[in-house]
């Protein structure tokens, strides 16, 4: 097998005789990336790369990792000093405001524990996160807001009037709201930050003459950090050496001093000439410079595809990996300082609470006309009837408008669409979804386009090979034996190209046989753009190949093979490119003989096993995928084949510079399944389009260059593995790789956004319920419920509505949106419904049987029952019955009743006993109890009443014209406004200055495209 390269002729004319040849630089990186971390346990660089390919396993995780322990936490209650480091951040450029020394640390120290502290106040942890909420204002929060305010006005009126249990108990409501929706949400958050601080970075850093493993977060300026091959750099950082040439440092300090940094020139050429190369001159020190250290991967920040290599003085960026090499570096700047940070910060716009806050601020100043409006009609009814404004009465103005304040405002609403929200995110995050703002999950339930990456996402990101091409007359083990020889060896941190072609030789066993027979490799260069192509020059015996893989054409210019073997490759190529498959040749040459073209390897980054399900279920849920990939259009037409996705996929360029403006151009984008070859605008002028047309988008993204176009989009969902600027400016960040976790969450945002709904129905329903009730009651009857009693009957439907967070909701198979007109509508049929349900009761008590009372009664408790019971079993109307409700609700509910029903047996906080006109013919106790008899008939009767408001409720949701009330249009097409905008953006304001008179002009011209894209 390995005498096959003897067969072939040589070539005179051979124009890659010198391709052995790689000049120092990168051979001297090719070598650690070849054999690095290959040593180990003695093992060879052959043996270790054999070792490697037989206990390869996927998603293995080392044991470094799991003796990791997390920081030491600060206990919630000690809520002093937090914020203390954050509220006093500046922004600081390296070098602004901070001492020189700081960055002026020895590699083999590195700085003191003393040290550490005092550079950590003034520029804080090394992470990008959000300001830390001091706990005291988050409290004072919940008391704030416009349907709170007026709960507080009620609390004062309460002491003014002398009622102090009114006042106690509406404090006591305030209170229990205030910490039921801190602790919900505190909950929510533990669980967030216990996730975040299992994927936390970690790095090597040098401190008091030690190496140490310490979390990314704890490093501070002029920290001396090793970076090596598969790290992420853990802040902004200038590389000082290589880790093996330690005693660079000095030339590093020499060049700094000195300034010649930047200016990777050849030196004197003068003492370049005279061989001078003493270690301290000039042309010695700028041959270190000019050797690459590391190569990293900016993609993140750049969009580059290939890594970049990093030379001495060189700043290495916040998130980038390290492909290649080993390095000292210093910190320049922490997180919030570095390049990523500053990147993040631009994207970040004012705490906007979005479309969730103006819904409840709708509904809150709905809510508080609706109560002035029935306060007045009281206070007129009360003139009329000659009742007192403050004094001198059981019943005065000022007491009415103290009941209707308190029935009238919701105080509960915002603490429990809140608590919702909290328990929701809780649940999202085990789910591996990390809600890092509450109203997100409002816009996520509301979605219905999903922009998509490919890579990663909607694929496994794991290439695969398929069936390769040989050449006729070749072998595909020696093949394949070739192609791993031109890979790295770094078993370390594999490229993903090296990975799929190393570990493809378990379906070869001959081929690693090949390799066990003592092969020793001399150079090795990895992956040149120019030449498009990764050499390996490896020795077996006497004899030296030299092994090549790479771009198709790149490796058919090595070979002169004849041109029926050429033109079958050529096809080959093309047939894998239509297909969607990369390909690369392979091809070898033997000593001083001619380049043997050995056949091309197909490889392919296969769909995840359920996207192709995932994707059916989001078409089922209303919410079509569109994949934004940067991938060629073949490999994206592929794929979407696979996935079902539909093949109208375009090329990028034609979105942008196709053409195509206006009302055409918003068609295109809507009607596209996907694009192609995308940059960072594309994506941002996709989502906007879609904006523009009424659509709610979420948008999927990675990297640094995602940043603007996941803060544009409605929902911007970071995935997983995604760099910490985009997961900064993403409202959603996924640790779980694939679709079906964006599935998933958007039927529970689904959920939540329904619990939410029949809350805010319920709640809205309760307020009218006993407006028009007890208005009416004080017009007709000259009669109220006491206020004591509509404190609690408050108190106990916020107690049991609580439970509401946790109740089994259903998810509804199409994008939800408020729908505030039938939200209305609705609410005021229920509260129209349950106020003459309790007027039937009142009205029953008014017959010369006593109605409702059987033997003996208290008009107020009998009252305070029938409406406790209606309001709460309301909730389950409200709901839907799609579900059966959740034992927390149902206890909940079931809890309040009893206490309830205690209340009317009992008498407690009945009053005496008030005669109405007409009177009634039933026997009131001086002590206001209520017989067991007429307990259970209440029982009864308000059974009934909910059975009928269940039906109603049920006939206007099957009302399709109801249904659709209040349902934006999608789709929105205005065709007028998208070409005047778009001719807008086509034309320029051109400034010139007068010859003759010197003054200014402006024109107003067409933009010259063609003068732009030369630029």
């Amino acid at each position: 097998m390995l005498s096959r390269p003897h067969h072939q002729k040589p070539h005179e004319n051979d124009v890659e005789a010198g391709d052995a040849h790689v000049d120092s630089q990168n051979s001297a990186t090719g070598e650690s990336s070849s054999a690095s971390g290959n040593d180990m346990d003695g093992l060879g660089e052959y043996a270790a790369l054999d070792r490697f390919v037989s206990t390869y396993r996927e998603d293995t995780k080392g044991a470094d990792e799991e003796d990791d322990k997390a920081p030491k936490k600060r206990p919630w209650w000690k809520f002093w000093g937090l914020g203390h480091e954050d509220n006093r951040r500046r922004s600081l450029a390296p070098g602004d405001g901070i001492p020189e020394d700081w960055l002026n640390t020895d590699i083999n120290t590195g700085i003191n524990t003393a040290d550490i502290e005092p550079r950590r106040r003034l520029t804080g942890w090394n992470e990008l996160m959000a300001a830390k909420t001091n706990p005291i204002a988050q409290f004072i929060g919940y008391f704030r807001g416009p349907i709170l305010y007026v709960m507080e006005l009620a609390a004062l009126l309460a002491a003014g009037l002398g009622d102090w249990i009114d006042f106690g108990v509406i404090v006591g409501i305030l209170l229990l709201n205030a910490f039921v929706g801190f602790y919900q949400e505190k909950q929510a958050a533990d669980v967030v930050a216990s996730l975040k601080g299992d994927i936390a970075m970690r790095c090597t850093v040098v401190r008091d003459g030690q190496k140490t493993n310490i979390l990314a977060r704890e490093l501070v300026l002029g920290d001396i950090v090793v970076i090596q091959e598969g790290d992420t750099v853990p802040a902004d950082a200038r590389l000082i050496c290589d880790y093996d040439h330690p005693e660079d440092f000095t030339i590093y300090k020499r060049l700094l001093a000195e300034d010649k940094f930047g200016h990777h020139d050849s030196g004197d050429e003068e003492e370049k000439e005279d061989g001078d190369t003493r270690r301290g001159s000039v042309y010695y020190m700028m041959q270190h410079t000019n050797r690459p250290l590391l190569a990293v991967d900016q993609s993140a920040i750049t969009g580059e595809s290939l890594a970049v290599e990093k030379y001495m003085g060189d700043i290495v960026y916040y998130t980038t990996g390290c492909k290649r090499g080993k390095a000292y570096a210093l910190v320049t700047a922490t997180a919030r300082q570095s390049f990523v940070g500053k990147t993040a910060d631009l994207v970040q716009g004012a705490n906007d609470q979005g479309h969730f806050k103006a819904v409840m601020n709708n509904i809150g100043t709905s809510l508080l006309v609706l109560v002035m409006f029935w306060i007045i009609a009281a206070w007129i009814g009360g003139f009329f009837r000659h009742i007192p404004v403050t004094v001198g009465a059981e019943q005065t103005l000022f007491r009415s408008a103290l009941i209707l304040m308190i029935v009238g405002v919701p105080v509960g609403l915002p603490v429990v669409t809140t608590t919702t929200l909290a328990v929701g995110a809780a649940y999202l995050a085990k789910q591996k979804a990390i809600v890092q703002k509450l109203t997100a999950i409002e816009s996520l339930a509301g979605v219905d386009i999903l922009c998509s990456d490919k890579t990663g996402t909607l694929t496994a990101n794991k290439l695969s090979l398929r069936d390769p091409f040989v050449s006729e007359g070749q072998d595909v083990d020696w093949m394949m034996a070739v192609a791993a020889l031109a890979s790295s060896h770094s078993v370390k941190s594999l490229d993903p190209i090296d990975k799929v072609t190393v570990l493809a030789l378990k379906r070869y066993p001959r081929a690693r046989q090949i390799l066990q027979q003592g092969w020793v490799t001399e150079k090795f260069t990895p992956f040149d753009p120019v030449s498009k192509r990764i050499t390996a020059v490896c020795r077996l015996g006497e004899d030296t190949f030299t092994c090549a893989k790479g771009a198709p054409r790149a490796i058919l210019k090595l070979t002169e093979c004849a041109e029926p073997t050429a033109s079958l490759y050529r096809d080959k190529a093309q047939e894998f490119a239509r297909r969607g498959f990369r390909s690369l040749g392979v091809a070898v040459k033997k000593n001083n003989e001619p380049w043997v073209l050995l056949g091309l390897l197909s490889m392919f980054d296969p769909p995840r096993e359920d996207t192709a399900q995932t994707i059916i279920e989001a078409a089922q849920l209303g919410v079509p995928v569109k994949m934004l990939t940067g991938d060629a259009i073949a490999i994206a037409k592929e794929t979407c084949k696979m996935l079902s996705l539909g093949t109208k996929v375009y090329n990028s360029e034609k979105l942008i510079h196709g053409g195509l403006s206006g009302s055409v151009q918003h068609d295109f984008v809507e009607r596209a399944d996907g694009f192609a070859e995308v940059f960072p605008e594309h994506k941002y002028a996709v989502v906007e389009m879609l904006q523009q047309r009424g659509h709610l988008t979420a948008m999927t993204g990675d990297g640094v260059n995602d940043a603007p176009s996941l803060k544009k989009a409605d929902c911007g969902i970071a995935v997983e593995g995604s760099s910490e600027a985009a997961q900064a400016a993403a409202d959603i960040v996924f640790l779980a790789p694939g679709l079906s976790t964006i599935v998933l969450a958007i039927k529970t945002s689904r959920q939540i956004f329904q619990r939410m709904k029949s809350y805010i129905q319920y709640r809205i329903a309760l307020c009218l319920h006993l407006e028009i009730y007890l208005v009416l009651s004080m017009i007709i009857l000259n009669e109220t419920i006491r206020a004591e009693l509509i404190v609690f009957i408050a108190l106990f439907a916020d107690l049991a509505t609580v439970a509401v967070a946790y109740d089994n909701a259903y998810w509804d198979p199409r994008p939800v949106e408020w729908q505030l007109p039938k939200i209305w509508v609705i609410s005021v049929i229920l509260g129209i419904l349950l106020a003459i349900g309790t007027w039937i009761c009142r009205a029953t008590m008014l017959l010369p049987s006593g109605g409702i009372i059987q033997n003996f009664g208290s008009v107020q408790e009998v009252l305070f029952l029938e409406v406790a019971l209606t309001e709460n079993w309301l909730i389950f109307v409200t709901r839907g019955g799609k579900t059966w409700p959740s034992w927390q609700l149902v206890g909940a509910i079931f809890g309040v009743d009893v206490l309830a029903t205690l209340f009317c047996i009992f008498g407690w906080l009945s009053g005496r006993p008030v005669q109405t006109s007409p009177p009634g013919g039933y026997d009131q106790r001086e002590d206001g109890w209520t017989d067991v008899v007429t307990v259970v008939i209440i029982w009864l009767f308000s059974f009934g009443v909910t059975v009928v408001i269940a039906v109603v409720y049920f006939l206007l949701n099957k009302w399709s014209w109801l249904n659709n009330l209040g349902r934006k249009d999608r789709s929105h097409k205005d065709t007028k406004l998208e070409n005047v905008l778009a001719s807008l953006q086509k034309l320029t304001v051109e400034h010139e200055i007068d010859s003759k008179t010197g003054a200014d002009r402006f024109h107003l011209v067409e933009k010259i495209h063609e003068q732009e894209e030369d630029l």
